[in-house]
């Protein structure tokens, strides 16, 4: 008698699903992004605006991966919905952009962001005492404190995820916690007890570039979207929660008004605390934020207790990433050693390694790139799986929701609208930082069909959606 497959169990309620989406959507973006908005936008109304709109188009994309999710409960996103879309090379393209756009380029930018707080206490710790080493501009290398710091922090993270997850885990319950706390608390105390100014809401700044507003707007997007990413993170545990096609729509609409909501009110503190021209360029904001409001001491308290919140990004990428890729390896998806698990660790130590070590390379990559990296790259892949839906939705037995189906096409193709604006405005403005995605995109399309392709028709066994 055979004995069945143990699967996953619907456990998983409203609450549990919304504090996935808020804890992965809180990140690197929000503790950095303002100082770099503030020297693109130089209007207080402009970099408040662009976090609504960055929070709008994340709602909508939202709601899109609801129904998304819902079709297709399976673990791997993305990759599940370009591949039943587009074919299996797309759905390799995205698991391969996930190791270096998706989770090696955002842990090295938030051990980045780390160090650059940490420059508070230790200033040989900030990128600006980062000389260069070779290059110039967007192909410029640095290396100094600040990479030996996020590659110290890397390597922690890297060698803990090796040894077993359980301890991690109870890591990232302490690290998580003190994030939310730490942000309540700044902007709590910051508009009750903070040294600031309402003069500051129209006090402008001079811009750093010379690109218009409109095609400057599109560009800065970039860096809000990296902000907002992760509203898509119950999509992946879909197949585990209770009732999904109520939870998962409410789950991600809840949680990504949640984080926009939060975002707001930290940006109100931050040009409260200061006018724009003192946020501009600085990679740290909340540290020269706090050090206007409450002064050098308590802003040492919260660059510290903002650099462990960063901890937390790092932690949960570095444990989260590998997992993706094994997931992918096993499906034959992916190069077939990131599914070898440890005998005595039970962990993927080929995958862990492997993402450890793009990470630290990647550190060594100005930081503004890898943000525009990141957003760029992962806006290509959002907007397609936003796309698919355009012809899923033409299928037979296609599960559709109310919410998308409300004034249809109209969310869809607004987020795919906006997506393709980023992504045209990325290749004209910046274009070497383009020509990586490109570069990222050929290689997985390159490594497929020279590598996996003939491996994944000759084995029937191999799940290909």
């Amino acid at each position: 008698m055979a004995v069945a497959k143990p699967g996953l169990l619907r456990q998983l309620g409203l609450i549990s699903a919304t504090a996935l989406v808020v804890s992965n959507m809180i990140g690197t973006g929000i503790f950095t992004g303002t100082g770099f908005l503030a020297g693109e936008l130089g209007s207080p109304n402009l970099v408040l605006s662009i976090w609504v709109v960055g929070g709008v188009v994340a709602f909508l994309g939202a709601i899109c991966y609801s129904e998304l999710g819902i079709n297709f409960p399976s673990s791997g996103g993305e990759y599940v919905y370009l591949t039943r879309a587009f074919g299996p090379t797309w759905g390799f393209m995205t698991g391969w952009a996930s190791f270096f756009a998706g989770f090696s380029a955002p842990i090295a930018a938030a051990a980045l962001a780390f160090s650059e707080y940490l420059g508070h206490f230790f200033p040989a710790l900030s990128q600006e005492h980062a000389p260069v080493i070779a290059g110039s501009g967007d192909w410029a290398i640095h290396l100094g404190g600040a990479q030996a710091m996020a590659c110290g922090l890397v390597a922690v993270f890297t060698i803990l995820n090796v040894f077993g997850v359980q301890r991690v885990a109870r890591v990232q319950n302490v690290l998580t916690a003190v994030k939310v706390l730490v942000l309540l608390a700044f902007i709590g105390l910051g508009f009750l007890a903070g040294n600031g100014s309402v003069a500051n809401f129209s006090a402008t700044a001079t811009r750093n570039v010379t690109t218009s507003l409109a095609e400057q707007f599109a560009l800065s997007l970039v860096f809000v979207y990296v902000a907002y990413s992760g509203w898509n993170a119950a999509t992946y545990i879909a197949e585990e929660l209770r009732q999904p096609a109520r939870t998962l729509p409410l789950a991600l609409g809840i949680g990504t008004a949640l984080v926009t909501a939060l975002y707001l009110a930290l940006n109100f503190v931050f040009v409260y605390a200061a006018p724009l021209e003192e946020l501009k360029g600085q990679q740290a904001v909340g540290a020269v934020a706090a050090s206007r409001l409450f002064g050098p001491e308590i802003a040492g308290i919260f660059s510290g207790l903002m650099a462990l919140s960063l901890m937390a990004t790092v932690n949960a990428m570095v444990t989260v990433g590998p997992r993706v890729y094994y997931a992918m390896a096993g499906n034959g998806a992916f190069p077939a050693i990131a599914n070898k698990v440890h005998p005595r660790f039970h962990t993927p130590v080929a995958a862990i390694v492997a993402q450890g070590v793009i990470t630290m390379l990647m550190t060594l990559t100005p930081f503004l790139q890898l943000m525009q990296y990141i957003g760029i790259t992962l806006n290509f892949f959002a907007a397609m799986s936003v796309a698919s839906l355009f012809l899923f939705r033409r299928r037979p037995g296609w599960q559709k929701l109310r919410v998308v189906s409300f004034a249809y096409p109209l969310f869809p193709l607004v987020f795919v609208l906006v997506g393709a604006w980023i992504t045209y405005q990325g290749i004209m403005l910046k274009p070497y930082v383009a020509l990586a995605t490109g570069v990222t995109l050929g290689t997985g399309a390159l490594v497929y069909h020279l590598r996996l392709r003939s491996r994944t028709h000759d084995n029937p066994a191999v799940e290909t959606y």
